[in-house]
């Protein structure tokens, strides 16, 4: 079931870059056979037609649909993965997204803040989106508690409903090992996000994580005063018992904080332009990584303010965090080990606004 999801959203893709086709050129483009694909395009008519000249086209080829992964946690790297399937509906035109939850997709925080991110970024640019959660009741009661739906765009249709009453609200504030997702206004910002922030992971993972708040309160400023954007930016924390984990994710959808330095480099930091060969194709992730390295490079006057990132990153290290950081068409992974600094990236990404950025903390037993 699992390999025809994939399948399903694989000749999506084809079609509708190569509508009217055969189902033998399918097939030769998705590396099968006929008897394969042809099960598949008749069993899903719902989504493909066939003309008299047995050409098949998708029946509505301004939807992109985006499956995630049946049967399993989806982190940000599941839903990345189904993301590049489909197609990100920022990189084409389209007039209609569905995001489809199968049976057992259960939602990690990180991948939660994407979806909501995304689709909130699709219903401001004009797109009609519905999130389908049929198939998976304890999910939605999940997102639900996490205050997904609290700050997901009314616009965005919920299949088969949204919840009658948030169970983030109702409570909010009971369990030290989820913080509720938390609006990050840039003209009324809730400057309480970091404390809490800091006092759940005290709480369950020792005094020693006192020092988080320095590092959430750089990357809560980050957002609260650089990303540019009309709709919010948001928090959230969730602790994984089973694994000793803690991921904190804190995501905005404005330019990004490489669109936020390109277009003052030159003259702010020459140095570093020059430094840097504008023609790699890693070049955001070059220019990242030298933020979290070295500081002091900031869009702002103040020198002082470009040291946030960098400190942030000497929290992290403290800890042996894994900070990951999203922007438009790439990913930067730093790994601290030790203190050691693993960086590595992944380029030509599928679109999404914003930073998103998450920190996961194993937590000692």
């Amino acid at each position: 079931m699992v390999e025809q999801v994939s399948m399903i959203a694989d000749i999506e893709r084809i079609l509708r870059g190569n509508p009217a086709e055969p189902v033998k050129n399918i097939a030769r483009l998705l590396k099968s056979h006929k008897t394969v694909v042809n099960p598949i395009l008749y069993g899903n008519r719902h989504i493909f037609s066939v003309d008299a000249d047995r050409l098949w086209s998708l029946v509505n080829p301004e939807k992109i649909r985006i499956h995630l992964t049946e049967e399993a946690w989806v982190d940000c790297k599941s839903f990345e993965k189904a993301l590049a399937t489909a197609g990100s509906p920022l990189d084409f035109k389209c007039s209609a997204v569905e995001f489809v939850l199968p049976i057992g997709c259960k939602l990690m925080v990180d991948a939660a803040a994407r979806v909501l991110a995304l689709c909130n970024q699709l219903i401001f640019l004009g797109k009609s989106v519905s999130i389908d959660l049929t198939a998976c009741s304890k999910t939605r009661t999940y997102l639900n508690r996490l205050g997904f739906f609290d700050h997901l765009n009314l616009a965005v249709r919920v299949v088969p409903r949204r919840p009658s009453r948030s169970a983030a609200e109702a409570y909010r504030g009971n369990n030290d090992g989820v913080i509720e997702l938390a609006a990050i206004h840039h003209q009324v910002p809730d400057e309480s996000i970091p404390k809490r922030f800091k006092k759940s992971l005290v709480t369950f993972a020792g005094e020693r994580y006192e020092a988080s708040f320095t590092f959430i309160s750089e990357l809560f400023g980050n957002v609260r005063d650089h990303a540019q954007s009309h709709i919010p930016g948001f928090a959230a924390l969730q602790y994984y018992p089973r694994s000793k984990k803690v991921q904190t994710v804190i995501s905005d959808s404005g330019v990004g904080i490489v669109g936020s330095l390109m277009p003052v480099l030159a003259t702010r930091h020459p140095e570093v332009f020059q430094s840097l060969d504008l023609s790699a194709p890693d070049l955001g992730p070059q220019l990242l990584l030298q933020i979290f390295k070295q500081g002091r490079i900031s869009r702002s006057e103040d020198d002082a303010r470009g040291l946030g990132l960098k400190v942030s990153g000497e929290v992290a290290a403290k800890f042996d965090a894994t900070v990951t950081i999203r922007q438009q068409n790439f990913e930067l992974t730093l790994v601290y080990e030790k203190t050691r600094l693993i960086a590595n990236h992944r380029l030509n990404l599928p679109s999404i606004l914003g930073t998103h950025i998450c920190v996961e903390f194993l937590i000692d037993s």
